[in-house]
């Protein structure tokens, strides 16, 4: 993830699509972000100070090491089941591909935690990987536990208390690529040590990167109907 994180379509084309859904649902008068499960930082250090003060908490001392190579101060490790705050700490959450994980035991624990953690009428931003038939190798690589439908989604940040104010898919315009490419995994599959983030894109990076990107407005406005990821927005 550091290694590709600031140059590979995916990572840039989402850091495009979340910005404007901030730009529309981060109150102005935020300032304290948790940035749940931040990896190696490259949210938490690039788009995310500009809606206020970020900390950073994740689960590896591997990913915060990262973080604090990129110049992150405000980071904890700590797991999303067990943050290490008080009650109302935080203005806005967000998570990013996190819940998924299968170091994740009991997603509506985790939810339960971000709520706790959230100021009355503070918001939640999540994004989850879409559709449990959509799984491939790159989820065994990242230790998949399921993937979503904004329906589960809406199900489950209702169950934790939330207020569910905006759903939305995402990375639809490459849906019918991303389909070929998992049912062409069984007739050929990859190897063990496969994941989608090493694929190199070449010359098509910026392509996928310009696509991905023109669905932002979109995905903050009227949403997608289908798509390889799903974003949430829940306000307590």
């Amino acid at each position: 993830m550091y290694q590709v994180e600031d140059v590979h379509w995916w990572y840039l084309g989402m850091a495009a699509i979340t910005t404007s859904l901030l730009d529309r649902w981060a109150d102005s008068t935020t300032q304290r972000i948790l940035d749940a499960g931040c990896g190696t930082g490259a949210a938490m250090t690039g788009y995310l100070p500009k809606y206020g003060n970020v900390t950073g908490v994740d689960l590896y001392p591997q990913a915060l090491e990262f973080c604090r190579q990129r110049g992150a101060e405000r980071i904890s490790c700590a797991s999303i089941l067990n943050l290490p705050f008080d009650s109302a700490s935080f203005d806005l959450v967000t998570s990013f591909d996190v819940l998924y994980e299968r170091a994740v035991s009991n997603e509506q624990a985790a939810l339960n935690e971000i709520f706790r953690v959230l100021t009355p009428g503070g918001r939640l931003l999540l994004r989850l990987p879409a559709y449990n038939w959509l799984r491939g190798k790159h989820d065994e690589r990242v230790h998949t536990n399921r993937r979503y439908t904004t329906g589960l989604i809406r199900s489950l940040l209702q169950e934790s208390g939330f207020k569910v104010q905006h759903l939305s898919y995402a990375n639809t315009w490459l849906f019918p690529l991303a389909v070929a490419k998992r049912l062409s995994e069984n007739i050929f599959p990859p190897g063990e040590d496969h994941s989608d983030l090493s694929l190199n894109a070449g010359s098509l990076n910026s392509v996928f990167q310009a696509i991905l990107s023109s669905e932002a407005p979109r995905v903050a406005g009227a949403g997608l109907p289908f798509g390889l990821s799903v974003f949430a927005v829940a306000q307590k």
